[in-house]
């Protein structure tokens, strides 16, 4: 087949958890506590090449619930990854399949699994709100431009 006439490929290979975390410092105290804590999400993306036609992607998902006092109720970490296999795709349209495809498969494994050690630890569930990952990658993007204009000293 010429280059013209080959079809694009997209698949998921694997779908595994490359790690998980959680941490509960202040057990059994915390479990007397009352008060609502303040939940801070941090997630990060990151997809790269393995070998020829096949990409790595993984999602990484941080959790930290903290009293009012300060103190942690809990830290939990989720990176929930896949190999894909992608082939024939334009070069220029990779890196958005990547940062932005792939996470959106991901998330709903990584939501699953932070909701599920959260109950096992002993808490209430934590949902995780969708997330934009088209945006996140924009903004990224927009962040790159404007360190490319600034000079280092």
């Amino acid at each position: 087949m010429s280059e013209e006439q080959k079809q694009p490929v997209f698949g998921i290979e694997k779908i595994y958890t490359k790690d998980i975390s959680l941490e509960v410092p202040s057990a059994p105290q915390v479990f007397l506590n009352q008060e609502q804590p303040e939940v801070d999400m941090q997630v990060t993306t990151e997809g790269k090449q393995i070998e020829e036609g096949f990409f790595d992607c993984t999602i990484g998902v941080t959790i930290t619930a903290k009293l009012p006092d300060g103190k942690a109720m809990f830290v939990c970490e989720v990176k929930q990854a896949a190999v894909f296999r992608i082939q024939d795709i334009p070069e220029e349209e990779l890196e958005p399949i990547l940062a932005v495809a792939c996470p959106n498969i991901l998330f709903p494994y990584a939501r699953e699994v932070v909701s599920d050690i959260t109950t096992r630890a002993g808490f209430a569930p934590v949902l995780l709100a969708p997330i934009n990952f088209e945006a996140m990658y924009l903004q990224r993007l927009e962040m790159n431009k404007e360190n490319e204009g600034q000079t280092v000293q």
